[in-house]
């Protein structure tokens, strides 16, 4: 059965597929906008809310993960690929466990943590819906939910700014890659928006600036449950 090659199942496929040479481009450090803002920003935005506990969304190979449990916080890393789960595990330092979005939308995820990160992890349409869904539920009293994503302004390129299904690109990257994964372009006020339809009450917006170019690399997103 064939994949729909715009849709939340061909992410998963294609981030199956490129898992070690993701895992090798992170931990090399290969990526100019994170090695330069976008790694520390995230990093400089979750320990500004003092968490003692936090659940890393999308973990990939773990560098986030490691790098918060090495400040003596308590981590758990969750991601849909089995073999970037394999690489975080390896480096050890936090909880690593193989979870889907959908699952995870579902309620099958038992935690409670301080802060639900989520850096350059949502990049799905019914599956980030499903993730707000239930980001409250997961969150200690006044637990923080916080998203980095592109800065959509700066990632629109040349295509109508509004929402929708794009195509994927490993243009800088290396050979090693193939069969980019799709992602779902969500506009500015999308963005914002999907906060407060999921009872979740948008606490601080932050653009990292590119040090060269001195233009947005990403926006970070900070919430708090409503009520």
């Amino acid at each position: 059965m064939s994949i729909d090659p715009f849709s939340d199942a061909k992410i998963v496929d294609a981030w199956g597929r490129n898992a070690a040479p993701w895992t090798v481009a992170v931990r090399k450090q290969q990526i100019e906008s994170r090695r330069l803002v976008t790694d520390q920003a995230i990093i400089e935005a979750t320990l500004s809310r003092s968490p003692r506990s936090v659940l890393d969304l999308g973990c990939g190979e773990g560098w986030l993960a490691h790098a918060l449990a090495a400040l003596g916080i308590d981590v758990i890393g969750i991601d849909a690929i089995p073999a970037l789960i394999e690489q975080a595990r390896l480096a050890g330092g936090a909880d690593f466990r193989v979870m889907s979005y959908e699952d995870i939308g579902a309620g099958k995820l038992d935690a409670s943590v301080d802060a639900v990160v989520c850096n350059f992890a949502l990049l799905g349409k019914e599956s980030v819906a499903g993730l707000f869904g239930v980001v409250r539920s997961l969150l200690n009293p006044q637990g923080t939910f916080l998203v980095q994503t592109l800065h959509p302004v700066a990632a629109c390129g040349d295509h109508p700014y509004q929402d929708g299904w794009r195509a994927g690109s490993w243009a800088g990257f290396s050979a090693d890659f193939s069969d980019a994964a799709p992602w779902y372009f969500r506009t500015l006020e999308s963005w914002v928006r999907l906060f407060p339809e999921h009872g979740l009450r948008l606490l601080e917006l932050r653009e990292p600036l590119h040090p060269q170019m001195q233009r947005p690399a990403s926006v970070i997103f900070m919430a708090q449950a409503a009520d």
